[in-house]
């Protein structure tokens, strides 16, 4: 066998294309091969913008004897996870389950020949460090391993299977109150420097967004201390990329300043997010600049050759970490000349650096820049931005993800009404034009112009449907919540596992994988189980159509048992749970321009918590519903404003 990963049309597959390992692509026939030769998998999975997956790439996949160990012992499969979401979640969830540690990337697993795991791992050096073992050690031993206890080794196949289904196994407790349950999350939260205790720091930034969802509803001090602080260190430290704006994945350390360099579209989308509802609610101009900022950056630095936004960038540039973002003291100086001295006013510059020698750019606690030093900075900055243009980029992954390209449309319109910003709108809609050409009611996952677009999963049904839905809402264009019904409905058909009732991230026809993966869990961005639900309690509201109750009532049940096992992991449902529970709509009569106004504002303080429904009238007047109980013909903005202030919605 030779490497064949040369077919392959992934930036990270084609990363491996000239390994010496013999490396195949998950599929059908791969997985045949394996069961006539009698041999183990060894399965890596990573993404193009990884580390450390380059790592171990350099130090073991591009080294011969490893390599002759690999083809000798084992059949060799290499994945995108961002090309197969579904495969990467079940050998995550299988790591926990055979090892008990944590998952991460690479992922390196070991799988009987029916593609059944047994045991794995993520990063394994060349050699012993660290208390891990040499990743040629651990192919000898689990090589021996799998000869001696082969029959016993393919005969737990049911063992697993029965672990997977006691995981989404529920607990019968229904309707509880879900503020409590976001309440007891705060007892985890860094109140020093903001997120999460403890390092390595991850934003999570969903967990977050419910939080302040629940502040806004109830006006609850600790859920917005939190999530300012979270949202203060982020913006002003080393995870927030200060001259053009945007975060990092995560960071080292535990005051958000070393970070781990890559740049996700995903973390960035639920970043912006964050910002919208933040802005909205406390016009913040230092915020309002940092989210202007981020779209700006979005928009032209993830731009790909379909026009819409590619997926990731790395972490290295030249094989160095960070090296494209950094900045030593001395060529600072030299660079910024008389002007070095008011830009350490703002950043904290030193000669030793707080990485590596260099300088991460970190805005210092208290700097006190009255307007025109501040306009001076911004050219300064404006200037480094240039000279760090003309360094050797990091590696862009430029593949469109359909579901994180309909999530990110779907913010920004989101973010045009917060800012009023028609621009942004307008490039919103040519994103909206873009994707909807590019799919033609033919959904899929990834795309670009060089490939076949890869499989289909839960996750694109539901955001596409999201920003269609959105976009009616926005726009009342009619097309699009009849495309937003038709697909949702389809999704229904294609996901929905009626044994655990909830829907499953791939078409169940299609499944290859040695279980269903059931995903409940949000991971990098919030669930698409949670956000099927919204969409339905939507088309309810708008409809009135009795199908989408039935399956609201069948997916409430449900997530309400499943969020006892894990809350802490399933914070979009207590959000999106609430939401539902509180149902409030907003029904815009005729056409009346005079209430475009008041339209723009309520979806300012409402959007996503409300449904916004158009109907055809002679009469204009607008209804406020909550759960059903309604307001009277409304026929001014100020009756609208008087009836929400004295209902308290």
């Amino acid at each position: 066998m030779v490497n064949q990963l040369k077919k392959e049309k992934s930036p990270y597959l084609k990363q491996h294309e000239n390994n010496p390992v013999d490396w195949m692509p998950w599929n059908k026939e791969t997985l045949k091969i394996a069961k006539n030769k009698r041999k183990p998998i060894f399965l890596s999975v990573g993404y193009a913008s990884c580390h450390w997956c380059h790592v171990m790439a350099h130090e073991s996949f591009e080294d011969e004897k490893t390599a002759k160990i690999l083809n000798d012992k084992f059949i060799n499969i290499k994945v995108d996870r961002e090309e197969r979401p579904d495969l990467d979640y079940i050998f995550q969830r299988s790591l926990g389950i055979l090892t008990g540690t944590q998952g991460g990337w690479p992922l390196s697993m070991f799988l009987d020949e029916n593609a059944v795991p047994f045991t794995g791992g993520t990063y394994f050096p060349p050699k012993e460090m660290h208390g891990r073992p040499s990743f040629i050690k651990v192919l000898e031993n689990v090589s021996k391993v799998y000869e001696d206890n082969r029959e016993k080794i393919i005969s737990q196949v049911e063992q697993m299977k029965m672990v997977f289904n006691e995981i989404n196994s529920k607990n019968a407790v229904l309707n509880q109150d879900l503020e409590p349950l976001a309440e007891k999350i705060l007892q985890y939260m860094d109140n020093t420097n903001g997120g999460f205790k403890g390092a390595p720091k991850f934003p999570q930034f969903y967990v977050f967004d419910t939080i302040f969802y629940f502040y806004l509803k109830n006006n609850k001090k600790n859920f917005y201390e939190v999530t300012e602080k979270l949202l203060q260190n982020i913006c002003s430290k080393g995870i927030y990329d200060q001259l053009a704006g945007g975060i990092s994945r995560y960071t080292v350390d535990d005051k958000w300043t070393v970070p781990h360099f890559e740049k996700m579209l995903y973390d960035n989308i639920l970043f912006v997010r964050l910002l919208n509802f933040y802005v909205e609610n406390t016009k913040n101009k230092y915020f309002e600049s940092k989210l202007v900022q981020s779209i700006n950056f979005i928009h032209k630095e993830f731009s790909n050759e379909d026009n819409l936004l590619g997926s990731a960038y790395d972490a290295d540039s030249e094989g160095i970490e960070g090296k494209y973002y950094v900045w030593k003291y001395q060529d600072l100086k030299n660079i910024l000349k008389e002007k070095f001295e008011l830009f350490n006013k703002k950043y904290e510059i030193s000669e030793a650096g707080n990485f590596e020698g260099s300088n991460i750019l970190v805005e210092r606690s208290k700097n006190i820049l009255n307007e025109n030093e501040l306009e001076t900075i911004k050219e300064v900055e404006n200037k480094l931005l240039e000279e760090r243009s003309k360094r050797v980029a990091p590696l862009f992954d430029h593949k469109t993800q359909v579901d994180l390209n309909s999530y990110w449309i779907y913010t920004i319109l989101h973010s045009s009404i917060v800012l009023e910003d028609k621009e942004i709108f307008k490039k919103g809609m040519i994103y909206f034009n873009k994707i909807q050409n590019l799919l033609k009611d033919n959904l899929f996952h990834c795309y670009d112009k060089k490939r076949e677009e890869i499989d289909v999963f839960l996750e694109d049904y539901v955001y596409f449907c999201l920003l269609l839905v959105s976009v009616y809402e926005i726009t009342n264009d009619k097309k699009s919540l009849d495309q937003c019904r038709i697909l949702l409905e389809k999704a229904w058909e294609l996901f929905y596992n009626e044994e655990n009732q909830v829907l499953q991230k791939n078409i169940k026809k299609s499944n290859d994988l040695f279980v269903e993966p059931i995903d409940l869990i949000d991971n990098n961005i919030q669930n698409g189980n949670s956000i099927f639900l919204l969409i339905c309690n939507k088309l309810f509201n708008i409809t009135e159509e009795i199908s989408w109750k039935s399956k609201i009532d069948i997916l409430k049940k449900s997530y309400h048992s499943s969020i006892n096992n894990a809350y802490s992991q399933m914070f979009s449902y207590l959000k999106i749970l609430d939401i539902c529970n509180d149902n409030i709509t907003f029904t815009f009569f005729g056409k009346d321009k005079n209430f475009n106004a008041i339209h723009n504002e309520l979806l300012k303080k409402y959007f996503e918590k409300g449904t916004f429904i158009h109907k055809d009238s002679d009469e204009s007047f607008i209804l406020i519903c909550k759960n059903q109980t309604c307001s009277k013909k409304l026929k001014s903005s100020e009756q609208v404003k008087e009836y929400i202030n004295a209902k308290s919605i």
